[in-house]
């Protein structure tokens, strides 16, 4: 009965493991996701930035004001 018991026990143990490796697994995909989000946000950001900044160069051209 004891090595029922210790059998039992181990495939427990062996078990929960499988279950924190999946788990880690789970918060890796999701932590490079939300990484790979952000840096997109970021990129979007200096693009929409630069473009800003051209359109304000384009009205100052336009104007005189860039002189």
């Amino acid at each position: 009965m004891a090595d029922n018991s210790q059998n039992m026990s181990y495939k427990a143990g062996e078990c929960k493991g499988q279950a924190q490796e999946k788990g880690s697994q789970m918060m890796n995909k999701a932590s490079n996701a939300t990484n790979s989000a952000k840096e997109s946000c970021q990129e979007a950001g200096q693009q929409m930035k630069a473009k800003a900044q051209g359109a304000a160069d384009a009205v100052k051209d336009a104007t005189g004001m860039n002189k």
